[in-house]
């Protein structure tokens, strides 16, 4: 979908451009806006390099599982199905101190860990599957046969979009790049425009998780009757 609309925006610029008479300023801007991108891509690439760095290390030296230990009785309230010595605790975790600290880059790796481990849990709740036939090969047939995604994973993703900040890096390094005098001026507004869409993500996400609760007692009691 995405590849059609910047087709068709591109296409649509073209022939705006041959209509106007002004293909030559379209080129020249064609031109300074791909020099523009690389520069960008190469300032953006040692930021990227240096946070992923650092979210590698720290999982390599086991930081991330005391981290996912710390933040266990909070994971634990926004998903309650999941097992305490669950590997999903750890994804979830390194996603959302990613997501803290502006490292959207570093997030995604451990948020589709994650979310692979949600379906393999429920698959396995399901009883549709084995433990022992977790492969790559199950795992990817698994997501061919079922479209249908958990409460859990719908939860996560809620959470993983709405991303509370504590440092946008990414809006800083942006800032930065182009000439900005106070890069880090957005710092303030960020933690509270993220501060709200995680509250707002975090009661629909309880909301949801009540009404479905409720629900299932209903259909218990009328099963009783």
């Amino acid at each position: 979908m995405l590849n059609i609309l910047w087709v068709f925006m591109i296409a649509g610029g073209i022939l705006f451009a041959s209509f106007h008479g002004t293909m030559g300023k379209l080129t020249e801007v064609f031109i300074s806006s791909s020099t523009e991108a690389v520069n960008l891509c190469i300032f953006m690439l040692g930021v990227i390099g240096v946070w992923n760095g650092m979210m590698e290390i720290a999982v390599k030296s086991g930081l991330m599982k005391r981290v996912s230990k710390a933040m266990y009785p909070f994971i634990h309230w926004l998903f309650p199905d999941i097992p305490p010595q669950h590997k999903a605790n750890e994804y979830i975790a390194a996603n959302m101190a990613a997501n803290i600290l502006g490292l959207g880059w570093a997030a995604t790796p451990a948020g589709l860990k994650a979310m692979k481990e949600l379906k393999k849990l429920e698959e396995s709740n399901k009883g549709n599957i084995s433990k022992k036939s977790y492969t790559a090969g199950n795992i990817a047939r698994m997501s061919e046969d079922t479209y249908e995604a958990s409460d859990m994973m719908c939860a996560f993703l809620v959470l993983n979009i709405s991303s509370l900040q504590l440092i946008p890096i990414n809006m800083i390094a942006y800032r930065s790049q182009y000439g900005s005098v106070n890069p880090t001026a957005v710092v303030l507004p960020a933690i509270l425009a993220t501060m709200i869409s995680t509250l707002a993500g975090i009661l629909f996400i309880k909301g949801m998780e009540f009404i479905r609760y409720n629900g299932r007692n209903k259909k218990k009691r009328r099963r009783l009757q």
